[in-house]
């Protein structure tokens, strides 16, 4: 089952933040510290933001089983872009003991709804090079790039 993150939930969300942390800082030490992205009392401010919604799959006792953290962007009068509304996809996990059993699929999945819900044009994301099976999944999700990032290491 999909639904929103709660208060409750926060100690599990830690717990995968640190696993995706691991994967980001395995591939890229240079980049990624060893930690997390977000503190407990910032995952509780961000349960209240509702232009960043956080999606959960939970199982039958209602443990999380993974997440999708996403953020609502728009970009009004800007002198380039279109003011299309977007939902971007900040983190996706699947706790690694659940990984195999769809629950990143069934995220998107709700993701997606969300964001043809929100009146949203289209949904976006990065992912890391140094994370291919991350890349692998989102390309047979039917994504596409729409740009890419580049960097030359001067150290």
């Amino acid at each position: 089952m999909i639904r929103m993150a709660l208060e409750k939930d926060i100690p599990k969300l830690g717990d995968l933040l640190e696993q995706v942390d691991l994967v980001h800082h395995r591939g890229r030490p240079d980049i990624f510290k060893v930690g997390r992205k977000y503190s407990d009392s910032e995952l509780f401010e961000l349960l209240k933001d509702g232009s960043r919604p956080i999606l959960v799959s939970v199982d039958e006792n209602d443990v999380v089983m993974g997440y999708c953290f996403c953020i609502y962007q728009q970009h009004f009068n800007n002198s380039v872009l279109t003011d299309i509304k977007t939902l971007y996809i900040d983190d996706l996990c699947v706790d690694e003991k659940m990984r195999g059993r769809h629950v990143g699929k069934e995220l998107y999945e709700a993701a997606v709804e969300l964001a043809k819900k929100s009146g949203c044009y289209n949904l976006t994301l990065n992912v890391w090079s140094c994370n291919p099976s991350a890349m692998g999944f989102y390309e047979a999700q039917g994504l596409l790039p729409q740009k890419v990032g580049m960097e030359l290491i001067l150290k």
